[in-house]
């Protein structure tokens, strides 16, 4: 006999919770960074440079842990806002991203309340969550 199917378990859904989490926290971070003219996003982005130096998209994209076309997208707004430069890589198919002078200062200039957002998210959450949230990142599910 089959099991019965129960629709209802899916309310503890730890994808769905997980989505949901991500997306307050990136409105809380959103709402402080808003006066800087940067996103999370953008941020998160300008500070990979800033720690990790010029790279290829490619390379950048796995390290953040986005999908290349998201990066690409992002990359276009941040080029436009002259805060990254895009250029030629070693062979035809490749492009560098390197931060520029503009984008430094940005991303600098928005850090006190990226702090202010890191702490209030802490706070909410808990260090014990936050770590347990840091590690999970680190390592693929099975």
């Amino acid at each position: 006999m089959a099991a019965r199917l129960d629709p209802a378990e899916c309310a503890e859904c730890l994808c769905l919770a997980s989505r949901r989490a991500a997306r307050a926290i990136t409105r809380s971070f959103d709402r402080r960074l808003r006066p800087h003219g940067v996103r999370a996003t953008q941020l998160t982005i300008l500070i990979a440079l800033i720690l990790y130096g010029p790279g290829s998209i490619g390379a950048l994209a796995e390290g953040l842990g986005i999908e290349r076309t998201t990066l690409t997208r992002n990359l276009a707004l941040l080029e436009a806002a002259r805060w990254i430069r895009i250029r030629p890589g070693e062979d035809a198919r490749s492009r560098l991203v390197e931060i520029t002078k503009r984008g430094r200062a940005k991303a600098e200039a928005a850090l006190p309340a990226w702090r202010s957002a890191q702490a209030a998210t802490v706070a909410a959450i808990s260090l014990a969550a936050a770590e347990a949230l840091r590690a999970l990142a680190q390592r693929p599910i099975p």
